[in-house]
């Protein structure tokens, strides 16, 4: 007799990691401004008072093939911090505050004790957000997916108000760049690591070996979650420090960077500012990989870039420190025509 759970998807499963998240949530920072349980068929958030004449900023993203190292590495309990840091830093470059995350997980196979390590680290990393999590979906796809196989999709809405939106239109010629140091690699050149690493079949003992050069072994090089920028951009949008801002992710600084120059100006970034981590010079040299191109590709150490005012660098850079980042001065806004040159200066 044919069943659902013959076919592959397993119900009970489903029911029990329901069961868990629900659990799990009650114990955390934002449980109070979460109403009703995750499991129905959408969730219900309190709108916080102060939301009229606001806007609400939305991103949707993933974490790429870092699902692949974390898979090969046994390791789940940080992909789930990447996922929410690649969409609340994307809301939070814009000026607004995170106010709720959904996460989709699909999966061939349901495997509880791996999942429940995802979704603790989502729970962490929108606590460290100080945002919401207020559902999300957990599919069983067998015949689309192995039966260990998995995907992740995260999806977070922020609320800004009309004054406090950060962008080109409040860059100026003379402002200083300030590079945010990142974690590594954060979530984005991986399909391009593995190709260098892990071309053979020795992609295990590719991983847990120990690279003096990093203090560590590669796997957990490479699986360093991305950091969640949202609450210090958070305070300096608050201040009014900052006038623009831009997450390195994939296409690195010239692809991230540009996105936030106006059309009559140029930023020039002097890459001479800040010492690169180890795991790039390791990528670059082991990969015979031109400098243009890494920096095409990855971020280089720089995960976050705002853009202020000669006379608020100081105070800015205050703040960063004080809240736990490094921070570098690696350029000046210039005249131009909204591009993004590295130029090979120390500061």
């Amino acid at each position: 007799m044919a069943t659902y759970k013959a076919a592959g998807v397993d119900d009970r499963k489903a029911e029990l990691l329901v069961s868990f998240i629900n659990e799990r949530i009650k114990k955390s920072a934002f449980c109070k401004n979460l109403v009703g349980e995750i499991g129905f068929f959408g969730g219900f958030i309190k709108i916080p008072r102060s939301c009229s004449d606001n806007l609400l900023v939305a991103s949707c993203d993933g974490v790429g093939t870092k699902i692949l190292i974390a898979k090969a590495f046994e390791k789940f309990d940080t992909i789930g911090i990447d996922l929410v840091a690649m969409n609340c830093n994307d809301v939070s470059v814009c000026g607004a505050t995170p106010l709720f995350f959904l996460d989709y997980i699909a999966v061939g196979r349901l495997n509880i004790e791996r999942e429940k390590k995802i979704v603790e680290g989502i729970i962490r990393g929108c606590e460290i957000a100080g945002c919401i999590l207020a559902g999300g979906e957990t599919a069983q796809m067998p015949d689309v997916y192995a039966d260990d196989d998995f995907d992740l999709a995260g999806f977070c809405v922020g609320v800004v108000k009309k004054s406090k939106i950060i962008g080109p239109s409040k860059v100026r010629r003379g402002d200083v760049i300030l590079g945010i140091g990142s974690n590594g690699l954060h979530s984005n050149g991986f399909s391009l690591v593995r190709k260098i690493f892990f071309s053979d079949k020795g992609i295990k003992r590719n991983l847990f070996k120990y690279w003096s050069e990093l203090g560590r072994s590669l796997g957990e090089e490479l699986l360093r979650p991305t950091y969640i920028y949202s609450p210090l951009l958070g305070t300096l949008v608050e201040k009014k420090m900052i006038h623009a801002a831009a997450h390195i992710t994939g296409g690195g600084i010239p692809g991230n960077l540009s996105r936030i120059i106006p059309g009559n100006l140029c930023a020039e970034v002097y890459t001479g500012c800040w010492s690169v981590p180890k795991i790039f010079q390791i990528i670059q040299e082991k990969g015979n990989i031109k400098s243009k191109e890494m920096f095409n590709v990855f971020n280089m150490g720089i995960g976050l870039i705002v853009i202020v005012s000669e006379k608020k660098k100081e105070k800015v850079k205050n703040i960063v420190k004080k809240l736990g980042f490094r921070c570098f001065e690696i350029g000046v806004i210039t005249d131009g025509y909204g591009d993004v040159k590295l130029l090979n200066k120390n500061n």
